[in-house]
């Protein structure tokens, strides 16, 4: 999970979301998931910024893996706080936060197939 300044555009999001996805496969690892939470208020202010933009980031790999992307994200501005986690196991299901855009296009769908 890593933190993106709220200020940055929506075409500079993407290419960080493409640029550490290409790191880690680069580096060997596989990539379970990548996927922006959206933008959301901080419980602090970090860095003067009390928003950030929320992006999850699962992967298979080991602790090089892990290195290499934290030094990156570690010397990237637009990142403001990372978190790196260990889990054992399957990855949860991600759940569709109501009112968000994966929400609205879920519902959309959804209406689209029972016509």
């Amino acid at each position: 999970m890593y933190i993106l300044r709220p200020d940055i555009p929506e075409e500079e999001v993407e290419s960080h979301l493409t640029k550490y996805r290409d790191m880690l496969v680069e580096a060997g690892a596989d990539v379970l998931d990548n996927q922006m939470r959206g933008k959301r208020r901080l419980a602090y202010p970090i860095a003067k910024h009390k928003e950030g933009i929320y992006v999850q980031l699962s992967h298979n790999g080991d602790g090089q893996h892990v290195a290499v992307l934290e030094k990156a994200m570690r010397l990237s501005e637009d990142v403001i706080r990372y978190l790196t986690v260990k889990q054992e196991g399957p990855l949860p299901a991600p759940r569709v936060m109501p009112g968000s855009e994966a929400a609205q296009q879920q519902q959309a769908e959804t209406a689209a197939s029972a016509d």
